[in-house]
């Protein structure tokens, strides 16, 4: 059994956990003059295969440069993206990330095991495979110490998945010890650690899925640029290129999911789609088996004090996420992990957890412009590009329209979405604008009236004689967009 203490011990060496691990490595000063222990445990050191994070916002981008990682971008085929284009209906409008920013889309797995690379090249990393078991708490105090982990190869200590009771348990006795003055739990969106942590019961949301498949060869109505196809009467879809010759599209499926998806894809979203894609589309489901991940939403809660245990943090998904329709989970916790890293920097003793919780709790306000801005938008925008009912099919309408005014109704929206502007204040004055500006295009824009998903619709202007009606309407379309908008503002406002 090994027995080893670091100054840090970070669970988990996923995006969160392999940036922070580098990051902290490279922090000196005259108080710290030497660098930080730190063991970055990782179950598996093998490529990851997701269908998730392979988007990278350019704020993300600029977070990657400040700790010193850029280059991981580098040599994994990553593509440069120059912003979105929303399909609607055969319409399309362009969404371009301001003053040339660009982000970057590529293979999850690749990206990952390129900051892996860069990790192992800071000062004092160790990077272990072994699954982590078990948080180890003093049994005076209850603050965590360390964590306990299995080794990579504890199956053949113990005699294999198929040893005998005895075996196993002796395996379990024989877990090998990693303590600390300081443990970060990174282990992602199924952390096994989240509740064990916070002292108030912490429970992620699901609303839908995305099923995932990769088109080989597509050509997207923008190259370099991120496409969402609206599809009436379904989730949106989200089309990225993510190498020389592969293409990730994600279907949003509402629960519950049908029982045979690729008849589900073909018969009722491919025929929205645009026509460039659905030779390889179909090519694809013919191919390739789908994967699904749960969209899910967990609001971040301020850790420290009397709200976490002693001696241990929570970053990335296993603290907070975000739905993935914008793309912007790895560009708040890069985020999270810029600004982390230079607070513990500045951070003597890890073992005050009076001071550490006076850190924390400058951390979740220093973060929460950002987090709070994207993760607020990540929900609304699926709520109205998803719209599954009237009101958020008039504001969806809005947003479209908003969006081909051009000029800031472009600027402003997509800086929030790329993490360029993060600010909640400048959300709600968007957001709000397209509801009023949603509720100005029901009374004086042709609606398409009578023609199904494959043909083209018939415009036919309101009447005057519709304008009462459509005044009450109006009422109706104004709730809604503020129970979209204002529970969520809620969720995030009330732990600052």
């Amino acid at each position: 059994m090994v027995q080893k203490h670091y100054d840090v011990v970070i669970v988990g060496a996923g995006i969160a956990g392999a940036t922070l691990a580098y990051a902290l490595s490279t922090i000196t000063s005259k108080t710290r003059p030497a660098p930080l222990s730190i063991a970055l445990l990782e179950r598996s050191l093998a490529e990851p295969d997701r269908i998730v994070g392979e988007l990278l916002q350019p704020s993300g981008v600029a977070s990657l440069q400040a700790i010193g990682m850029e280059q991981c971008l580098e040599g994994i085929d990553a593509i440069p993206v120059q912003g979105y284009c929303v399909a609607k209906s055969g319409e399309l409008v362009h969404i371009p990330y301001p003053d040339a920013r660009e982000g970057r889309s590529f293979h999850h797995g690749k990206f990952v095991q390129s900051l892996r690379a860069k990790a192992r090249q800071g000062p004092g990393v160790e990077t272990i495979e072994a699954t982590v078991t078990d948080l180890v708490e003093c049994e005076h105090t209850g603050r965590v110490i360390g964590v306990r982990a299995r080794p990579a190869n504890q199956a053949s200590r113990d005699g294999g998945e198929e040893g005998t009771a005895e075996e196993k348990g002796k395996g379990d006795e024989e877990k090998d010890a990693y303590f600390a003055d300081l443990v970060v739990i990174a282990d992602g969106c199924f952390s096994n650690f989240r509740t064990s942590v916070m002292r108030a019961a912490r429970k992620s949301s699901t609303r839908s899925h995305f099923v995932g498949v990769v088109l080989n060869d597509a050509h997207l109505p923008m190259p370099h640029h991120g496409t969402v196809c609206l599809v009436k009467g379904h989730g949106p879809v989200l089309l990225y290129q993510i190498g020389e010759h592969d293409t990730r599209m994600l279907v949003d499926i509402k629960a519950p999911l049908p029982s045979n998806l690729k008849a589900h894809i073909l018969h009722e979203i491919v025929p929205s789609l645009p026509s460039s894609l659905h030779v390889p589309i179909h090519e694809a489901l013919e191919r390739d088996r789908l994967r699904r991940m749960p969209n899910s939403f967990l609001p971040s809660v301020e850790q420290g004090h009397s709200s976490s245990k002693e001696g241990v943090i929570l970053i990335g998904d296993a603290w907070n996420m975000r739905h993935p329709l914008t793309g912007g989970g790895m560009t708040v916790a890069l985020n999270d992990v810029v600004i982390l890293s230079r607070m513990l920097g500045g951070t003597l003793d890890y073992k005050n957890w009076d001071r550490m919780s006076d850190m924390l709790h400058q951390w979740h306000w220093a973060r929460k412009p950002l987090s709070a801005t994207v993760n607020i938008l990540s929900v609304a925008l699926y709520d109205l590009f998803g719209a599954d009912e009237e009101a958020l099919a008039v504001l969806q309408r809005g947003c479209f329209k908003y969006f081909e005014c051009g000029g800031d109704c472009v600027r402003g929206p997509v800086s929030l979405l790329s993490g360029i502007a993060p600010s909640p204040s400048l959300l709600a004055y968007h957001f709000f604008s397209v509801a009023f500006y949603a509720i100005w295009v029901m009374f004086t824009h042709p609606r398409p009236v009578g023609a199904s998903s494959l043909e083209k619709p018939v415009l036919v202007a309101p009447s005057v004689l519709e304008y009462p009606g459509l005044f009450l309407k109006s009422f109706q379309v104004f709730w809604t967009a503020c129970i979209v908008f204002g529970p969520l503002l809620w969720t995030e406002i009330r732990w600052w």
